[in-house]
């Protein structure tokens, strides 16, 4: 229940606390502003990718606490933390870009099944690169892989481009050795999406083939020669992932990112601690395998 406190304007926090919320949209904001004014005993979560939820009137602060949580989690596989606790900003600005993952090493990622899911090895699809030469992702194994599914009739897709072409000019700056981006079309054939491109000025951007003919294909091919169906990977369009070095989900978001700028220290972290040896868990002998 929303306790509203008429007149009073006695707070920690304020409005413009709002606009600060990293990932979130506009309906966040919009309840981080009555958040201000319920009950006591109250959190404000988010996770990266925009989820959140809050709770307030609890009987005690870790009530309020669990309850946001939880909420949060309700609606992501990621890691949910507070942004607010009662009237105090409580948010962890150098926890925040470690929030992906957990990373798997080499043995982990090997033994891990095959999805879409965090923690998942994602499926070993098949593209084509500018000489018409097949590419399959098990390729990039030893980078972070920012892999995109979008489509030039999609108008959330191409709202989502100069956001997309800001984030590829950082990466190129500062982790070109280490992350990959590979912008995959749906729904259409590719000389029609790198028409759209090239028309708007986005040649920047590391478009691929994805071997779809037409409007009327929805799969995708693997390198076992099998395919899959597009919506089991992207029930909607643009739907990204974030793979660690041994191709394993770390991260996904269904949907248009409003700022991909703001993922960039989650790039750096991932390409840090992100790795494709195995951890060994206690010392190796002198006949141990490196």
């Amino acid at each position: 229940m929303l306790s509203v406190l008429p007149g009073s304007n006695v707070f920690a926090l304020s409005p413009e606390d709002a606009d600060a919320i990293p990932h979130v949209g506009k309906k966040a904001r919009e309840n981080f502003v009555l958040y201000q004014y319920a009950g006591d005993n109250r959190a404000f979560a988010i996770a990266p990718g925009g989820a959140w939820a809050w709770q307030a009137d609890e009987a005690t602060e870790e009530a309020a606490v669990n309850s946001a949580l939880q909420g949060c989690e309700s609606n992501t596989r990621q890691k949910c933390v507070l942004y607010a606790l009662n009237n105090r900003i409580v948010f962890d600005t150098v926890e925040w870009p470690t929030l992906w993952g957990p990373f798997a090493d080499t043995l982990s990622a090997a033994s891990a099944p095959v999805g879409n899911e965090i923690g998942e090895r994602f499926h070993d699809l098949v593209w084509f690169d500018e000489a018409r030469k097949p590419v399959t992702l098990s390729r990039l194994r030893g980078k972070v892989v920012f892999l995109h599914f979008w489509g030039s009739w999609c108008p959330p897709c191409l709202r989502e481009f100069p956001s997309l072409e800001l984030l590829r000019a950082e990466i190129d700056k500062k982790l070109s050795a280490d992350v990959e981006m590979v912008l995959l079309q749906m729904r259409e054939p590719f000389g029609q999406s790198r028409n759209w491109v090239e028309e708007y000025g986005f040649t920047s951007l590391p478009l691929y083939d994805s071997g779809v003919a037409d409007s009327d294909t929805s799969t995708l091919s693997l390198s076992n020669g099998d395919v899959i169906n597009d919506r089991d990977i992207a029930r909607v369009f643009p739907s990204t992932y974030v793979l660690d070095r041994n191709g394993v989900v770390i991260f996904s978001h269904h949907g248009p990112v409003a700022n991909w700028l703001e993922y960039l220290p989650f790039f750096e972290h991932a390409v840090a601690g992100s790795v494709t040896q195995p951890r060994l868990s206690a010392p190796t002998t002198d006949n141990a395998q490196p």
